[in-house]
């Protein structure tokens, strides 16, 4: 174990998650295909090993210090990019069933080869829009988490991922900046939708000191049948 995964470890133990020796060689893995992967597709423009760690790894398992990861049986994760944070969560809690849904197939093939080179069990890869993917049963109002990370504005992301929450589950959407704005002209879309927000979350990565927020909303009720709007129209005119 390098300084590197000694911090990220450490800092980890600190909030209370544990990680063995067979989940950090999955980390340095996964560092290892991101960079490569990202030679041929844009995956991210963070490549610096430290930096991964910081800014992926231990972003992406900052909702574990505010969400009781293991009581949950399933989590979808929407838009998620290069497996963030759907996968480091995995990683960390391997009990978890995970969905990730991104409308990118280059993305998904990319997925696809970390969870075969990890060897990560009971991880479902969609290629497809979340509106038309909410729409198919065992999908919808069937997550006990769902997730999605710096994707679009809550009245949006509203729309996208609610629909996924089974009853009494949450949706945790992860954000940079302050989200207070946002929440507040979110306010129709959550009741529409049947959510009810919970609470937000603010603190500080280390090192950096680079703020993030993470805004925790409950699901109270299905979600209604005319919801999500086909394809496209909840980015073009949000609730």
């Amino acid at each position: 174990m390098d300084d590197i995964q000694k911090s990220f470890v450490e800092r980890l133990q600190q909030q209370g998650i544990a990680i063995d020796d067979r989940q950090l060689h999955q980390f340095e893995q996964y560092y290892e295909l991101l960079v490569e992967w990202n030679e041929k597709m844009n995956l991210t423009g963070i490549t610096q090993r430290d930096q991964v760690y910081t800014k992926h790894f231990y972003d992406s398992l900052t909702l574990a210090f505010y969400v009781k990861m293991p009581d949950i049986g399933n989590m979808a994760d929407i838009g998620s990019g290069a497996g963030f944070p759907g996968i480091p969560l995995k990683i960390a809690f391997p009990h978890m069933k995970l969905t990730i849904v991104d409308s990118l197939n280059k993305r998904i093939t990319f997925l696809k080869h970390v969870v075969e080179t990890l060897g990560l069990e009971q991880v479902e890869l969609i290629h497809g829009r979340a509106e038309e993917v909410a729409r198919k049963q065992g999908y919808r109002d069937g997550f006990d988490l769902v997730t999605a990370r710096a994707v679009a504005r809550m009245a949006v992301l509203n729309e996208f991922c609610l629909p996924f929450t089974k009853v009494g589950g949450s949706f945790a959407a992860m954000k940079g900046s302050d989200p207070s704005e946002e929440v507040k002209e979110a306010a129709r879309s959550l009741k529409e939708l049947r959510g009810s927000l919970d609470q937000i979350y603010s603190f500080s990565l280390p090192i950096e000191e680079s703020e993030r927020h993470i805004v925790i909303i409950d699901k109270k009720g299905a979600t209604p049948a005319k919801y999500p709007r086909k394809a496209g129209t909840a980015a073009k005119s949000p609730l």
